[in-house]
């Protein structure tokens, strides 16, 4: 399957989200171009789609990315962060500009939003969306395919020991048995 295909998925079930698609509206209203949701917002919406789960699994959080080279300044994504606060209370909302980043990571500078998900520990989690003008645009650091064939997929851009640490911390395996870690 394509990733236009995986899209298309991606965009039935967030439609049939309502709490996924206020927080959309939410992060539209900061009127940021480059601001995506991403992370666990579609990865989990997926593997509990796959895994045929009746009752979604809650958010822990709503990781907001974007990119803005020019101001980088904490305060801006402390400020982001009061404002979708205010407009969805009761969300924990995460922002932070992918342009800062690198610096946390010991990487180079990162180029851009999916240059910096290129380097995130596990490739089903470089997925995101941004709803604009009533329109999705969707994003992946590695593509589509694994996220829907029940993968957790390390990257090498990170030690295998993040990796493996994410994996029982955040115990993927127990809530979505079918996955398969894929290390090689």
């Amino acid at each position: 399957m394509a990733d236009l295909q995986y899209q298309a998925i991606l965009t039935r079930l967030l439609n049939a989200d309502p709490l996924r698609m206020k927080a959309l509206q939410a992060v539209a209203q900061l009127q940021l171009s480059s601001a995506f949701i991403a992370a666990g917002f579609l990865r989990n919406l997926v593997w509990d789609h796959i895994h045929a789960v009746s009752s979604m699994t809650p958010l822990n959080d709503v990781d907001v990315i974007y990119f803005d080279n020019h101001h980088c300044c904490p305060s801006n994504c402390r400020g982001y962060e009061t404002q979708l606060e205010a407009l969805m209370p009761g969300v924990r909302w995460q922002v932070k500009n992918q342009a800062t980043m690198h610096i946390r990571n010991n990487d180079r500078p990162y180029t851009s939003v999916i240059d910096a998900m290129r380097h995130w520990p596990e490739k089903e989690t470089a997925v995101a969306v941004q709803l604009h003008n009533g329109q999705f645009t969707f994003i992946s650091g590695f593509g589509f395919e694994s996220l829907f064939a029940k993968q957790i997929t390390w990257n090498p851009a990170r030690e295998m020991s993040v990796f493996l640490s994410r994996v029982e911390q955040k115990q993927w395996l127990v809530k979505w048995p079918a996955l398969q870690v894929v290390t090689a």
